[in-house]
């Protein structure tokens, strides 16, 4: 009987009666047979005096078995009733439910024997009290080892107890780690305290698992004394105590080994195992930041002595813990119930083992063997009763009790002697379907007494036995790689002195599933796609079905599947899209039918970028460096090859990280150096081939002690903004910091003068112009002073320069340069350092007069500071007049403008001639033209023309035309319409020839380009014109002819008439144009 609420645990004490080792007669209900046990409760029983108690009892009953209580009368407890047809007890204790509090026993009895459970025992349960008490506050030095107690209530059941600090206005669990754990006692352990351990209260919880109530022990205050150095202190051990210690647990039980140590720094602790490293096993975990071991179920092979070392930079200790393995008495062969016919032999066989071994007894009935009625044909010897020759006299229920310190076992077999005739027992005429190469059974159960005698055969011919075939003593017929040739119909046939049975079995046998084509396991990136195959093969009457499963559970993929629609099947495979790091695992495609089961599995590993690390830890805090340990986070299976350490130092606007350095993947705790007096958090970020990890939590804020400053100032230096100040300016150096600057002037006997600021620039005002300074400065802090920077020379400021360079002029005129040459300002009259000399230019005019100029002025510049300077101007234009001056430099000012000068520029070659042009004017010719140059760059003396075929397929030679300066177009005839030209122009100067322009004459001859640009005289509409005009013209001629003869008389001009005839506008050289 289950409780109404899970949480209520109602009493159920269930002492039940299994039939257990021959189920298949237990079908035989009208055989007469002693009764067996075929359920009962656990040993310990816990109950709430509050609700019903509840005792179940089941027997199978033959003939009319009796169920009583044991020294407990039932009938005359009014709170007790036991049920009908059952061995269930009923315990309503509303009053004094205390007498109840015992162990109870069942026994089933019946006319062939008695049966008997183990014993049972009742506990109730008392709710837990935790006395209300006054803790009061525990004071204590930072760095000292501190244990509080929590002395929960024992139960039953032992509680679950945890810890919780409380902090206003929530309350949390106590965060522990190496330093600060709780043990198995449920006890608070600090292997040292910190300042930080006295910001909230410490308080005990307690959960008691049968009411899952939960209990609170009064809070106690911790306070840690603060001292200017924390004492380093070598390990002490807090749980347990002393050199050595043991343990005592029984195979199968829970086994915990801790070890708690004290001491500053935090000790780390190692774990031995009979004198070699401890060998952590799948059974076996180690917790607790390696203060624990625990095996949740022992072994003898556990025993031994497990040594824990303490360790930390002071000292180091060791314990010795000897563990002891024994074990309650367990079962090798449990007694078996017999059924023999009169004369029959057999045997009763209880063995068992455990440590210390466990003794044997027998009883009969719940009588011991020893005082029971002596029988001739029963022996007792140890672990064995034999019986020879049977009889009624020997029908009984017999118990065999082994026990040992640690316990004991109780088992009931009864012997039931009896006379019956032969009986199949299960379904008849049964079809059995199998795979080919696969075991079958044929079932033929089967009861009688004497035993029957059994022969299968196959369609009722012969005897099957022997090779493939083997029948068991129950009657089952073994076909072993069964085949296609062995299907058919069986016969089974048993038979005694009694009578005889028989039962037909037909085997029908199919193809087994094979799966041709099995899933790979892979490795790939997260994001990608994935499919695994499965290819299967199986036998064509027998529908399959096929089904994917993850980690041996299909739910799993039917969530991804209806909530992300990642998953699909294609036939038989399994398709996964953007796998992700939660797709990871063993996947397994299993094909069935009605008759069997295949399945192949394969792995799919996702490589990603690491987890972050986590439980960041500080410890060994100096001036200027601290010791970051942190938790690496996982892999993911592509290896971790470097951490980047980040941290915050900004009080005013936190979250602002900076890179602080790397360090090799294979390193979890780094000494970083940092700045005295500055506040610092810390953040780790791991990297891999495929990228880096989030993020980890910050550690806690630290703050490194004070000192002087270290560092040099760095990129010291002097400049004037203005003609009579200088800015001394150098860059940060660190947090807190104050600066002295020191100056005075260069090469000079005055004292060094000095000012302290907290800018990082402090300014010298009424300075001479540009004046040079001695410059040095060093940080200040309030715990002294740093070391001086290198003395570095600044300027003040600078003025406009007062003088302009003398005597500029020119040499070497070309047509496109010019050298100038000028005297040098004097170091005075610059005002400043000198930067350059700065050069402007422009043309005024051309020597062409009709040719128009672009006047913009340009500039260059000569940073020369040679006693006779000089530089190139280039980029002139030839046959040009230009105008220069030239001006000095310092950092801030030019200088007035030097004398103008005028010079002219030689000719030089011309620019290509603009706007060439390639017309055609009639099928058979080519007409070309061109304009001026852009840049004559003197008078043009004339034009040469150079043109050639295209593809030169006639074996044309190139052709150069001259033209004087007056010409400017050509004409040329072409073979054929097909023909193209490649031309290049260029025109002519007194110093040479200038620069070629280039093109190609169009493709001529296609039909859109002859109607647009064939002469007019080949257009139909102008023939049309035309040869209406003609037929005008003759009919007026006809019309002056018929007048004439008939004699009339016209005036006659004195010049000659004018041709009627057509005239041929083509010239001697075949050219023609339209100008």
């Amino acid at each position: 009987k289950k409780s109404r609420n899970s949480w209520a645990a109602s009493a159920h004490l269930s002492a039940s009666f299994l039939f257990v080792e021959l189920p298949d007669l237990s079908l035989v209900l009208s055989a007469r047979q002693p009764p067996t046990i075929t359920k009962q409760s656990l040993q310990e029983h816990i109950v709430d005096p509050k609700e019903t108690m509840v005792m179940e009892y089941f027997q199978l009953k033959r003939d009319n078995s009796l169920i009583s209580s044991h020294y407990f009368n039932v009938a005359r407890d009014s709170q007790v009733s036991m049920r009908r047809r059952s061995g269930t007890l009923d315990i309503y204790a509303k009053h004094n439910p205390e007498q109840y509090e015992a162990e109870y026993q069942c026994i089933a009895s019946n006319q062939y024997g008695s049966a008997y459970t183990h014993k049972i025992r009742l506990r109730l349960y008392r709710p837990p009290v935790w006395p209300r008490e006054i803790l009061e506050p525990v004071i204590i030095s930072a760095g000292l080892p501190l244990v509080l107690p929590c002395d929960a209530p024992p139960g039953p059941p032992k509680p679950e107890t945890y810890w919780m600090s409380s902090s206003f206005p929530t309350m949390q669990a106590v965060r522990q780690d190496r330093r600060v754990s709780m043990g198995v006692n449920g006890d608070l352990y600090f292997s040292n305290v910190l300042v930080n351990d006295s910001t909230t209260d410490y308080c005990c919880s307690a959960r008691f698992p049968y009411k899952n109530m939960i209990q609170q022990k009064m809070p106690v205050v911790v306070k840690v004394l603060t001292t200017r150095t924390v004492a380093e202190a070598a390990p002490t051990w807090l749980s347990p105590k002393g050199s050595s210690s043991s343990i005592l647990v029984l195979q199968g039980e829970e086994l915990l080994l801790e070890c708690i140590a004290g001491g500053m720094p935090t000790p780390r602790i190692t774990w031995t195992k009979d004198g070699e490293d401890l060998p952590v096993t799948s059974h076996m975990k180690v917790k607790n930041f390696n203060k624990m071991i625990q095996i949740p179920k022992a072994s003898f092979e556990d025993a031994g002595e497990y040594v824990c070392a303490a360790t930390n930079k002071i000292g180091y200790i060791e314990h010795t813990i000897t563990v002891r393995v024994r074990a309650a008495p367990f079962w090798l062969e449990r007694p078996t119930n017999l059924i023999l016919a009169p004369e029959e032999n057999g045997q009763l066989v209880c063995r068992s083992d455990g440590a210390p071994r466990p003794t044997i007894s027998w009883s009969i009935n719940g009588e011991p063997i020893e005082t029971s009625t002596p029988q001739p044909n029963r022996q007792v010897s140890g672990e064995t009763i034999t019986f020879r020759s049977v009889s009624t006299e020997n029908t009984a229920v017999y118990q065999c009790n082994a026990s040992n310190e640690h316990g004991y076992l109780l088992a009931n077999a009864f012997v039931n002697v009896l006379h019956a005739t032969p009986r199949i027992i299960g379904p008849r005429n049964e079809l059995i379907k199998t795979i080919e190469g696969h075991r079958a059974f044929l079932d033929c159960r089967f009861f009688g007494s004497p035993v029957p005698e059994l022969r299968w055969s196959k369609y009722g011919q012969g005897n099957l036995e022997g090779n493939r075939f083997r029948t068991h003593r129950n009657g089952t017929l073994e076909i072993k790689r069964i085949q296609i040739e062995d299907q058919g119909t069986y016969l089974c046939v048993i038979s005694n002195i009694a009578g005889r049975d028989e039962n037909q079995v037909r085997v029908e046998v199919k193809e087994p599933i094979i799966i041709v084509t099995k899933p790979r396991s892979m490795k790939v990136l997260r994001g990608s796609d994935v499919r695994l195959e499965c290819g299967v093969k199986a036998d064509i009457t027998t529908p399959i079905k096929t089904t994917w499963m993850k980690n041996k559970n299909q739910a799993a993929l039917r969530f991804v599947f209806f909530y992300f629609g990642r998953v699909s099947m294609d036939e038989s495979n399994l398709v996964i899209t953007n796998v992700n790091r939660g797709d990871e695992g063993n996947y397994t495609c299993v094909i069935q039918n009605d008759l069997e089961q295949k399945s192949a599995s394969a792995h799919l590993m996702v490589m990603d970028r690491p987890s972050p690390p986590t439980d960041l830890e500080l410890s060994d805090p100096y001036e200027r460096s601290v010791r970051l340990s942190w938790v690496p986070g996982d892999s993911n299976h592509s290896p971790i090859t470097e951490y980047l350490v980040q941290y915050d130092d900004d009080d005013w606007i936190p979250g602002k990280w900076k890179n602080l350095s790397t360090y090799p993947g294979n390193l979890n705790s780094v000494v970083l150096h940092l700045q005295p007096f500055t506040y610092y958090e810390f953040r780790v970020i791991a990297n891999n081939e495929i990228g880096s990890s989030r993020p980890s939590r910050p550690s806690k804020r630290f703050q490194t002690s004070g000192a002087p400053p270290d560092v040099i100032p760095k990129n010291l230096k002097g400049v004037g903004t203005w003609r009579n100040n200088m800015e001394i300016s150098w860059e940060w150096n660190g947090p807190h910091l104050k600066y002295l600057v020191w100056w005075r002037r260069r090469d000079s006997r005055e004292e060094w003068k000095n000012a302290t600021t907290k800018w990082l620039k402090y300014y010298i005002y009424d300075a001479d112009t540009f004046t040079p300074y001695e410059l040095k400065v060093q940080a200040v802090n309030d715990f002294g002073l740093g070391p001086e920077s290198p003395v570095v020379i600044g300027y003040s400021g600078e003025d406009r320069p007062i003088a302009a360079p003398l005597n500029l002029r020119v040499s070497d005129i070309e047509s496109t340069q010019v050298t100038l040459h000028w005297d040098p300002v004097t170091r005075e009259s610059i005002m400043g350092q000198l930067k350059e000399y700065k050069v402007y230019y422009w043309r005024d005019s051309s020597q062409l007069r009709w040719h128009r100029v672009n006047r913009a002025m340009r500039s260059k510049v000569f940073p020369n500071s040679d006693p006779e300077p000089s530089g190139v101007v280039t980029d002139l234009i030839p046959y040009s007049n230009y105008v220069m001056y030239i001006v000095v430099t310092n950092s801030r000012y030019e200088g007035p403008p030097s004398n103008h000068i005028h010079f002219s520029t030689p000719e030089g070659v011309p620019s290509a001639p603009r706007s060439f042009r390639i017309q055609q004017r009639h099928l058979d010719s080519i007409y070309v033209d061109w304009d001026l140059p852009e840049e004559p760059n003197g008078v043009i003396t004339g034009y040469s023309l150079k043109y050639q075929t295209v593809n030169a397929s006639r074996g044309e030679e190139l052709k150069v035309e001259e033209f004087p300066p007056n010409v400017t177009s050509f004409s040329i005839r072409r073979f054929d319409r097909y023909t193209r030209y490649r031309f290049s122009v260029a025109a002519h100067t007194r110093v040479g020839l200038g620069e070629w322009h280039t093109e190609e004459s169009p493709h001529y001859t296609t039909e859109i380009y002859a109607q647009d640009q064939v002469d007019i005289s080949t257009q139909g509409w102008f023939i049309g014109i035309m040869c209406a005009v003609a037929l005008i013209v003759l009919i007026l001629l006809i019309v002056c002819f018929i007048k004439r003869s008939r004699g009339g008389k016209y005036p006659v001009r004195d010049k000659k008439d004018i041709s009627l005839e057509l005239v041929d506008d083509k010239d001697q050289e075949g050219t023609f144009d339209y100008r």
